[in-house]
């Protein structure tokens, strides 16, 4: 399960530093900080 949370965070952190390149900031913003909330280091919304 570990290994799906961190795939599925580092995706979503992925995607909000592009939409960050192509302007997209709030969007950007909100993708990064769901990525680090997911993700096994952080306050998973799964435990």
């Amino acid at each position: 399960m570990d290994l799906l949370l961190w795939i599925l965070a580092v995706i979503l952190v992925v995607a909000g530093v592009l939409a960050l390149f192509r302007r997209q900031i709030l969007w950007g913003v909100v993708l990064i900080i769901v990525g680090l909330l997911v993700g096994p280091g952080g306050v998973s919304i799964f435990t």
